[in-house]
């Protein structure tokens, strides 16, 4: 990966483009957490359960920052 492109391939200059990968990296990991979840209480283990549920949140959180973020840039009201 070239250190100097900042957007003229993509046409998405990468700031933004940071913004939108952390968004889809918080998404997906919310979503693994889901599996995780069931695993831990499929053996019975709250204690882990409930640990991958507050990560699952702080995931969605993390996307749902990063989307208001995205959405102001891209409105140009930041």
């Amino acid at each position: 990966m070239s250190t100097t492109e900042t957007g003229q391939v993509t046409g998405t200059q990468d700031k933004d483009y940071n913004i939108i990968w952390f968004v889809e990296a918080c998404l997906s990991n919310a979503l693994r957490l889901e599996t995780y979840i069931g695993d831990a209480e499929r053996a019975g283990d709250r204690e882990l359960a409930e640990f991958f549920r507050r990560a699952q949140g702080e995931s969605r959180k993390g996307a749902e920052q990063g989307k208001q973020l995205l959405a102001s840039r891209i409105t140009g009201t930041s």
